[in-house]
């Protein structure tokens, strides 16, 4: 488990801890050196980083080949560089990473929460939370690819488990038939995190 105050410290003010939890427990990692290449939807083995330099260096060898994700967030490597020898050490500094990390998976939230309508039902939220974890995994969702699309907007984000919860209560007593669709995103071969398209990353976790 990531510490608490690191990710009240560094994690984006558009979510709550609670999301960012969730959000690093279903899709990143405990280890900020934690390297994960992909090519397609083949996992490419690779040693184990044991310092940022080594970790830099996987990266720059993979970077352009391969789908990289890097640190506790599993931040997509090559966003915003048009060559490997830009990347910065940041990549894998805890803080930075979640930083950075939280900032982008806000904005994927709000555009699949875009998609639904932009909800507010507290039995439609974990959904929506579900579809941004699995679009942060593959960098589409709906045939989008949710890294380089405009952010629609900056909205405080609901708690999904919290929203579960509440719906429960709400709920109770209907009948079982009555239970909530699923639309899940497509999964993609995912290319978003390849370096050569310069993407802006200066207004992600801006205040308007």
């Amino acid at each position: 488990m990531v510490d608490a105050a690191l990710i009240q410290q560094c994690a984006d003010p558009t979510l709550k801890p609670a999301i960012v939890e969730r959000f690093i427990e279903r899709a990143g990692s405990e280890d900020p050196l934690t390297v994960t290449v992909r090519s397609g939807n083949r996992v490419v083995l690779v040693p184990k980083a044991t310092n940022s330099e080594e970790a830099l260096a996987l990266i720059r060898d993979n970077l352009g080949r391969n789908t990289v994700r890097v640190g506790i967030t599993q931040y997509p490597a090559g966003l915003g560089i048009l060559e490997a020898g830009a990347l910065k050490p940041d990549l894998v500094d805890s803080c930075a990473n979640i930083r950075m990390g939280t900032a982008l998976f806000g904005k994927v939230y709000r555009v699949v929460a875009k998609w639904y309508g932009n909800p507010t039902d507290k039995d439609v939220l974990p959904q929506v939370f579900d579809d941004a974890i699995i679009a942060w995994q593959t960098g589409y969702f709906e045939g989008v690819a949710v890294f380089r699309t405009e952010d629609p907007g900056e909205e405080k984000l609901t708690e999904p488990e919290q929203a579960r919860l509440d719906a429960a209560d709400t709920q109770a007593g209907l009948p079982e038939n009555e239970a909530e669709s699923a639309a899940p995103a497509e999964a993609a071969a995912s290319d978003a995190n390849k370096a050569g398209i310069r993407i802006d990353l200066s207004g992600i976790g801006g205040r308007p």
